[in-house]
């Protein structure tokens, strides 16, 4: 079996590649991963190019997969090496370039070994023995799924890392005040007041799918999703024309929420819609409202959720805020291969006090949770 890298997600057929998909995840698929290639988001300067794995047999039938980037920097993974990176420079060893599993700039668990697990199992051994030899430092596969779990654990030289991240669980709930109900009264009270206090404002807000919006509407929505990048002095990772294209290439798993007041767009949300899960990925506001945030990136999210009969909501990587409004800690994972022993070894002891740390807080966080016990 030979492995192969691609420097394009279009050198192979998106039907080839999405026949290795296991799940109905829209990151995952081969119109995300090509429209983020296609529209320069990655690529070029970006210090993200795409070095996807492809795994063939003597047929040239593709067994195994893994989206990769060979990566200059640690920006954007939601996974955070800098502390290791930083060592290594103290100690004069290079930590860049390394190669990454992952979906850029998406920290959503899913599918990152794409094939069957012999397949797959066949892909990790020849692509670590090759790493030192492409002047690579290291692989860290991130967000993975249980079923890259089971093929990692305990395999040599793979070290795992835990995270914690918030997500919502529509427990069958009829509508929104049956969620509230599900509150303890404190809560209860905080949360309708947050919603009532937006609505004062005379905020309204409307859901659309990716073909019901105009370019003068995605312009909009870049403006917003640019901006919040901007008001911390950064730029943003997408491209305007990014969302043109995703909006062109898969609009039926895009859903996106405007908030107007006045009949004028003040701020929008941009979900995308897979399997049994609504995830809300980019936010933005053109001027400041008291509570918009909460209101059109949570409770929005869960009003669609509910009303769409989808069972989780993933409204993104960070933020303890969400736990009061009832959202719950959730474990993340991630694996690492360092090619350097000493490295390693100091990684490894990191981890296992980290491990501990961060199991310790999900408990801790769940007694804040506003659920009636």
């Amino acid at each position: 079996m030979l492995l192969s890298r691609l420097t394009a997600l279009n050198e192979i057929a998106a039907a080839e590649w999405d026949a290795l998909l296991s799940q109905a995840q829209p990151f995952l698929c081969h119109a995300f991963l090509a429209t983020l290639e296609d529209s320069a988001s990655v690529g070029g300067r970006s210090g993200w190019q795409p070095a996807h794995q492809l795994l063939r047999d003597a047929q040239g039938q593709v067994l195994a997969a893994m989206p990769a980037y060979v990566k200059s920097h640690s920006y954007g993974e939601y996974v955070f090496d800098h502390g290791w990176a930083d060592a290594c420079h103290r100690a004069g060893i290079d930590y860049y370039p390394k190669l990454l599993g992952a979906i850029p700039f998406s920290p959503v668990s899913g599918q990152r070994l794409l094939g069957e697990p012999q397949a797959c199992a066949q892909l990790l051994e020849q692509l670590t023995a090759g790493l030192e030899q492409q002047g690579l430092s290291s692989l860290h596969v991130n967000f993975t799924q249980a079923a890259d779990d089971q093929l990692l654990q305990g395999r040599e030289g793979w070290l795992q890392r835990l995270g914690c991240q918030y997500h919502w669980r529509n427990r069958e709930y009829r509508d929104f005040q049956d969620f509230l109900d599900a509150l303890s009264s404190r809560k209860r009270k905080q949360m309708r007041k947050e919603r009532e206090q937006v609505a004062a404002q005379g905020i309204e807000f409307e859901w659309r799918e990716g073909h019901q919006l105009r370019e003068v509407e995605w312009d909009f929505v870049y403006l917003c999703y640019a901006n919040t990048y901007r008001v911390r002095g950064q730029s943003p990772y997408l491209t305007r024309q990014f969302f043109s294209l995703l909006a062109e290439r898969m609009p039926e798993m895009i859903r996106v929420v405007l908030a107007h007041q006045a009949g004028r767009p003040v701020a929008m949300a941009f979900s995308l819609v897979g399997g049994d899960s609504l995830y809300g990925r980019y936010w933005g506001c053109l001027a400041e409202f008291d509570r918009l945030h909460f209101e059109t990136c949570f409770y929005q999210g869960m009003d669609y959720a509910i009303a769409s009969g989808l069972q989780r909501f993933d409204a993104g990587a960070q933020g303890e805020h969400k736990l009061i409004r009832g959202f719950e800690p959730v474990i993340t994972h991630s694996w690492h291969y360092l090619c350097h022993p000493g490295l390693r070894a100091a990684v490894a002891n990191f981890l296992e006090q980290e491990r501990q740390d961060v199991l310790a807080y999900a408990e801790q966080a769940r007694e804040l949770l506003p659920y009636r016990q």
